[in-house]
């Protein structure tokens, strides 16, 4: 019986390692592909975000990466953070109608940004880099859509230009997406705020608060009634005569 329970066990568990293994086996490549980090930002706002790239290569390192913007979410302030053996090169484009930054009207918006690597600065298998970037004012859109491109030193290029499928599934080359909320209405209390302010209250305080002034009430009577009587009884002992031996 003990035999048979262990084999039992051993084969529930290779049939598990399989299982696993076969999702590892099917889950790892999609997980491995260029992001945007956070994933989420403000509409009307700025938002710093990093471009997080893997390499995906055995033998091969990253050396270049092309991000194009979203044409129907122009940026009027696009800036980029020094990258350690990296240069940086940007392109603009003609936008209408003119985004507003600030009380200027621009008419070019950053198109597309482009890093390259110089000397030993690539990025080498088994590891990632990030690439940040500082934008806004965020157009009010639900989301910005970048198009990237993966170069390479081999000259493969990794094209990370799918649209989000409309069900939800991640396609097979999915690009990163930046998820904006709307802003909050001008003149809204913050939730912190509203909790300064009203402070929430539980039934079981109010009723716990009115016991114990009852309870307060009560021994504050009965402390009065005592003394009432011990003045009482005080004054008739005073006025009875002394009885004589």
């Amino acid at each position: 019986m003990t035999r048979f329970r262990r084999t039992a066990t051993a084969a529930a568990a290779l049939a598990i390692t399989a299982a696993a293994t076969a999702v590892l086996g099917f889950a790892g490549p999609a997980s491995a592909h260029v992001t945007v980090n956070p994933k989420e930002a403000t509409q009307g706002g700025y938002a710093r975000v990093a471009f997080r790239v893997p390499n995906e290569s055995d033998t091969a390192s990253t050396n270049k990466l092309e991000v194009v913007l979203p044409e129907n979410a122009p940026v009027g302030s696009v800036s980029t953070m020094p990258v350690p053996g990296w240069t940086v090169a940007t392109e603009k484009r003609k936008v209408d109608p003119p985004i507003e930054v600030h009380g200027s009207q621009l008419t070019e918006a950053v198109s597309k940004i482009t890093w390259t690597a110089t000397g030993d600065a690539a990025v080498k298998p088994g590891q990632f880099q990030e690439f940040p970037v500082s934008m806004g004012p965020l157009p009010k859109v639900d989301t910005m859509v970048f198009k990237v491109l993966q170069t390479y030193s081999d000259g493969t290029i990794s094209r990370w230009i799918d649209d989000p499928a409309p069900g939800g599934e991640e396609p097979e080359h999915p690009a990163p997406v930046l998820t904006l909320a709307a802003a909050a209405p001008e003149g809204a209390a913050s939730p912190t705020a509203a909790a300064v302010a009203a402070p929430d209250r539980d039934d079981d305080d109010d009723e716990g608060n009115g016991l114990a002034v009852g309870l307060g009430v009560a021994g504050l009577v009965a402390g009065l009634a005592g003394l009432v009587l011990g003045g009482l009884a005080f004054t008739r002992t005073r006025r009875e005569p002394v009885a004589k031996a």
